[in-house]
């Protein structure tokens, strides 16, 4: 247990059975009446948005989230299998906690997994990932219907959109947030 006091950005709380992560927060001390806390809240599970407002001092029931570095192994059936970098503890992870975290990993990927009570939360890859062009089809010179790109599906089965220049097995650094291409790897 916290107080509104306490609140951190990232902090994750539970509210009413659900886990929700603390985006923004504000302590706002108005001329007249008691003061509160305006919170921006992002759910762990959903991804859903909002806001919520707390009166200062109230206790907020904070949930224990164990973020632990993990190397992704294997695929098998729906899961992803994660092995625990320093117990070597495998966990099995659902197709739909991974989410488009799977269309940017490869065996041996290096990724963060966050735990509550040993239930896998979501999966956080780092910020840009190297990925090999497994097919694209060549860029005409003249071709800017487009805007200068063209479709290339990745090694992963992933497709991004990437310049005209970028050729079947170049190897690429891709925004695992967005799916952007950023620039070819050296």
């Amino acid at each position: 247990m916290a107080t509104t006091n306490d609140l951190k950005n990232g902090m994750t709380l539970n509210l009413e059975g659900q886990l929700w992560n603390v985006v923004e927060f504000q302590h706002v001390k108005p001329g007249k009446g008691g003061a509160f806390v305006r919170t921006t809240l992002k759910n762990i599970l959903t991804g859903k948005v909002v806001d919520k407002t707390f009166n200062a001092g109230v206790k907020v029931d904070t949930a224990n989230v164990d973020k632990r570095a993990m190397t992704y192994l294997y695929k098998e059936g729906e899961d992803y299998v994660f092995m625990d970098a320093e117990t070597y503890d495998q966990i099995y992870v659902p197709e739909a906690t991974v989410g488009d975290a799977a269309n940017y990993m490869l065996e041996n990927t290096e990724a963060v997994v966050a735990l509550h009570d040993l239930t896998p939360l979501y999966v956080e890859l780092p910020a840009s990932v190297e990925l090999v062009v497994k097919h694209t089809d060549p860029g005409l010179q003249g071709d800017r219907s487009t805007g200068g790109t063209k479709p290339a599906e990745l090694e992963t089965g992933a497709t991004i959109s990437v310049p005209l220049f970028v050729n079947t097995g170049d190897k690429l650094k891709v925004d695992t947030r967005d799916g952007r291409y950023i620039s070819r790897a050296n």
